[in-house]
This record gives structure tokens, C-alpha cells and sequence, in this order.
């Protein structure tokens, strides 16, 4: 067993608390896994909806970080996290509940269909953005490239199965029985956050308007040059990314009139590499430095949404497969080394209103791709759209070879002491 493998059994072992984290986060991406793909074929199949409607629906789960994340974000860091993700998993086995239901009795429906997934949403953006200040607060600062690469080495790995076994299911169980799943799989990570027994860093209560904490978020994440090059990084990788994967679905079952069973695998292949970007993250990230894992990461990810160009029936689908994989390594290097140093560097008082300003604007953009990805295909076609969506891409890792961080080695090496909020702070790299 390798020495990273070692170190994260180890930490599982450790930390109790790491350990209800983790389960927590795995089951829960298997559900979001199995809602990933089952949401968009009730609505291509069981509702035959248009090309615009299908893509569109993939930003709803997104557009909540748009237009709420900052607020939640000022909750969340008033509120006690522990109870906050609780509830939110409450709410979204009772709104998710509603779609099997309605197909069960017959009141399912397109709008039923958007509504169900902006809730559920919301409900993501308290959960996420609690999840993420508890993981900084239950482990070391030392321990958080570690953590961060377990978590996301297994949640990729939770989220390869749930779509392989949601797109299986659906073609024999139908789509709105597979949430089902999702069902089951909220409730085991409820159980594991239950676990839980983390002495909490939680605001005062401010007296302050909540519009002026809402503010302090976004100053803090534009605050330093290594935030700001983080999140443009993310912000247009999103964007161009995202247009492709709204697509993904159409471009399988539409345009090369393959079965539910190939989209599944597909996705599944994009979770298996994100799995293998998450457990090697650590090591390589020591190998050859932070700085270089995260500015490269995203080349690879460009080829891997190419590749969906070349797909065609049959033996041509390998080449997706291919693609896939590799564009989820990418990913998960590229978000272990971000969060792992907005962690470090951020204040436990004000993490919830960094990752909520910092995702409102990268997750935001995950919403407006979908509905660009929707306006797109029915004006220009499927192909084309997601060749648009390759191209924008392809700005994210120019901003990172070519940006400020384009020297740094090690992005560890860019901490110190937090700024007041409002304060222009820009990090130097040590000698």
C-alpha cells in the first residue's frame, strides 16, 4: 500500500469525526449522483421535454448559489452547523420525495419537475457550505490536503456508482423510482451527521446588517491574489464545463439514439477519475508542489470534454469513456488543492460567507451554462453547443499559467494571518 494510502486509513482511523464526515458526504454524493442523471430523463423521457427545458433543468440544483448563496452563507456562519445540515437533508428527502410520488398518482410534471430541484438546491447550499466549515474545524490545518483528498477520492468514487447504477436502473425501473435511491442514501448521511462532536466555531450574533456581512464575504474572497486566481479559474472552468455536461444527455439519447446504460457509464467514468484525482491528489501534490498540480490540472480536463466531439454509436463511445476519466481527475486535483487552501487560510468565523461568495460566483456560473447550453443547442444544435463550451474551457487553465500563481510552488507557502475584512491583503511567496 502506498504511503498516501497509509496516511489517509490512518486518518480515518484517527478522527472520529472525520469519519462522520466522510460517510456523510459519500452517501450523500451517491444520492446527488443518482439525481444527476435520473432529473434529466424524467424529463427527456417520461415527460418528453424540449432540448431547452432538458438542459435548463441542470441549473436549477446550481441556481440557488446565484441568487441565495450569499445569504446562506451569513446563516450558516451564525447558525451551528451541525443542526443546519441536518435539516437541510430533512428537506430534501421530503421535496425529492414528491417526484416518485407524483409518478406514482399521476400529478408529475414539467414545472413539478424545476421546482423540486431549486429547493432542493437551496437545501444543497446550507448543507455544502456547513459541510465544508465543519471539515476545517474537524481537522488539522496540516491534515487538510489529506481530508480533502479522501473525501473527494470517495465522494467520486460514491458518485461512479450512483450513476452507473441510476442508469441502469432507469432503463428497468424508470427514472422516478430510481430517486429512491437518493432517498435512502439522504437518510444514511442524516444518521452520519448525527454522529458528530465537533466543538463548533460559531459568529457572535451581529448587530451588523446582513447586507454588510453579505459584502465582507465577497471582499474576503477577492482579497488576495491566490483567492481571486482561484475562483477565475473556477468561475470559467464552470462555464465552458458545464455547457458540455448540460449537454451530455441529449448528445447520448437524442443525437446518437444510445440507451440510458451508456449515459450512465459515461458519467461513471468522469466519477471513477475524479476518484483517482482524489486519492492521488496528496502525493502529488508533495511530488511536484501545489502550485504546478493546480495550474496544469485543468489541460487534461480541456481534452476530456473534447472528446464528447468524436463520440458516434457503438465502439465510438469509447472514446467518451476515455474522455471522461480523464476530465474527472482533473477536477478533483484542481478542487483538492482549492479547497484545501481556502481552508487553511480562511478564518473559521467566516467560512461559511467565503465558500457561499466564492461558489456563488464559480457554482453560479454552473446554472447560467445550463441555460446557455439550453439556448444554445436549440439554436445551433447539440454539437455545436458543446464545442462552444470546449472552447470556453479552455480559458480556465490559461488563467492559471498564465496568472499570478504562475510561479508559486506551493500554494501552502502563500498563508498568513487574515487581513481584517476589507483590507486589500496580497500573500508573497516565501524564499
Amino acid at each position: 500500500m502506498s504511503a498516501g494510502g497509509m496516511q489517509e486509513r490512518r486518518l480515518v482511523a484517527r478522527n472520529r469525526n472525520f469519519r462522520a464526515l466522510l460517510v456523510s458526504s459519500t452517501s450523500g454524493v451517491l444520492g446527488n449522483a443518482v439525481a444527476a442523471v435520473a432529473l434529466p430523463i424524467i424529463a427527456a423521457v417520461e415527460l418528453q421535454a424540449s432540448n431547452f427545458e432538458v438542459a435548463a433543468l441542470a441549473g436549477m440544483t446550481f441556481l440557488p448559489w446565484l441568487v441565495l448563496g450569499l445569504l446562506i452563507g451569513v446563516w450558516v456562519d451564525r447558525l451551528p452547523r451541525k443542526p443546519v445540515m441536518m435539516a437541510a437533508l430533512v428537506v430534501r428527502v421530503l421535496v425529492l420525495g414528491l417526484l416518485p410520488i407524483g409518478y406514482w398518482l399521476g400529478f408529475l410534471s414539467t414545472p413539478l419537475l424545476f421546482v423540486v430541484a431549486f429547493v432542493a438546491g437551496i437545501a444543497s447550499v446550507f448543507f455544502q457550505l456547513a459541510d465544508a466549515a465543519l471539515v476545517q474545524q474537524a481537522v488539522t490545518p496540516d491534515e487538510l490536503m489529506e481530508g480533502n483528498g479522501l473525501i473527494t477520492g470517495t465522494g467520486a468514487a460514491a458518485d461512479a456508482a450512483g450513476r452507473a447504477m441510476a442508469g441502469w436502473l432507469t432503463t428497468f425501473a424508470g427514472a422516478s423510482n430510481t430517486l429512491l435511491v437518493q432517498l435512502t442514501a439522504s437518510i444514511v448521511s442524516l444518521l452520519a451527521v448525527q454522529r458528530l462532536d465537533v466543538e463548533e466555531v460559531v459568529q457572535p450574533p451581529a448587530k451588523r446588517p446582513i447586507l454588510r456581512e453579505m459584502a465582507d464575504g465577497l471582499r474576503y474572497t477577492f482579497s488576495t491574489a491566490p483567492l481571486r486566481a482561484l475562483l477565475l479559474n473556477a468561475a470559467l472552468w464552470n462555464l465552458g464545463g458545464n455547457i458540455a455536461a448540460s449537454l451530455l444527455v441529449l448528445l447520448v439519447l437524442r443525437t446518437l439514439g444510445e440507451s440510458e446504460v451508456w449515459l450512465g457509464l459515461l458519467l461513471a467514468a468522469a466519477s471513477v477519475g475524479g476518484a483517482v484525482g482524489g486519492v492521488t491528489a496528496n502525493a502529488l501534490g508533495e511530488r511536484i508542489g501545489s502550485g504546478p498540480l493546480w495550474r496544469w490540472s485543468m489541460v487534461p480536463g480541456v481534452l476530456g470534454y473534447a472528446s464528447l466531439l468524436v463520440l458516434s454509436p457503438g465502439w465510438g463511445m469509447l472514446w467518451g469513456l476515455l474522455g471522461m476519466f480523464v476530465m474527472g481527475a482533473s477536477v478533483s486535483w484542481n478542487i483538492v488543492v482549492g479547497s484545501s487552501f481556502r481552508q487553511r487560510v480562511c478564518p473559521p468565523g467566516m467560512m461559511g460567507r467565503l465558500g457561499a461568495a466564492s461558489r456563488t460566483v464559480s457554482w453560479g456560473m454552473l446554472a447560467l451554462a445550463s441555460l446557455l447550453a439550453g439556448l444554445l443547442a436549440e439554436s445551433i444544435g447539440i454539437r455545436e453547443a458543446i464545442l462552444v463550451g470546449v472552447v470556453i474551457a479552455c480559458s480556465a487553465p490559461l488563467v492559471a499559467l498564465l496568472g499570478p500563481l504562475r510561479g508559486v510552488t506551493r500554494l501552502e507557502d502563500l498563508v498568513e494571518a487574515p487581513a481584517p475584512v476589507g483590507q486589500e491583503h496580497i500573500p508573497k511567496p516565501s524564499s
